[in-house]
């Protein structure tokens, strides 16, 4: 018990998902969400709010545009793709408090929460493989 219990309090001390990052921007806290994919990713599609940072640039950029005492949450663009433990990694080494979207660009997706891109909003798909999805209550 006491593996699982280390193991899965670590796994949620630098993890986060969809859900709870669209929980905690609608409760208005203070973290920077960040896109570490490349830039044609980010031209097709993107978080709302989200900060554009490809990976390969967080060393350089972060020092001079995010402020050191701001958490940070880090997103690619699926759970198959690396980039935002990439991401994560050079957070962590620069010493800003970071955790990684798990599911990345696609589960904020399938959840149907608020995406853009450089013509703006995008329309917003509930995916019921992913949550529960209820009709409209009438009336």
């Amino acid at each position: 018990m006491t593996d699982a219990l280390s193991y899965f309090s670590a796994k949620l001390a630098v993890e986060t998902d969809a859900s709870d990052v669209y929980a905690a921007q609608k409760a208005g806290e203070r973290f920077v969400l960040i896109d570490v994919r490349g830039d044609e990713a980010w031209t097709q599609g993107r978080i709302t709010g989200a900060i554009h940072m490809p990976y390969r640039d967080i060393a350089e950029r972060a020092p001079r545009e995010i402020e050191p005492s701001v958490s940070v949450v880090v997103y690619c663009w699926s759970p198959g793709c690396n980039a935002g433990a990439k991401g994560a990694v050079e957070f962590a080494r620069l010493g800003y408090a970071v955790k990684e979207m798990i599911g990345g660009y696609e589960y904020w997706v399938r959840e149907g929460q608020p995406t853009e891109n450089d013509e703006g909003s995008l329309p917003r798909v509930f995916d019921p493989h992913v949550m529960v999805v209820r009709a409209p209550v009438a009336g």
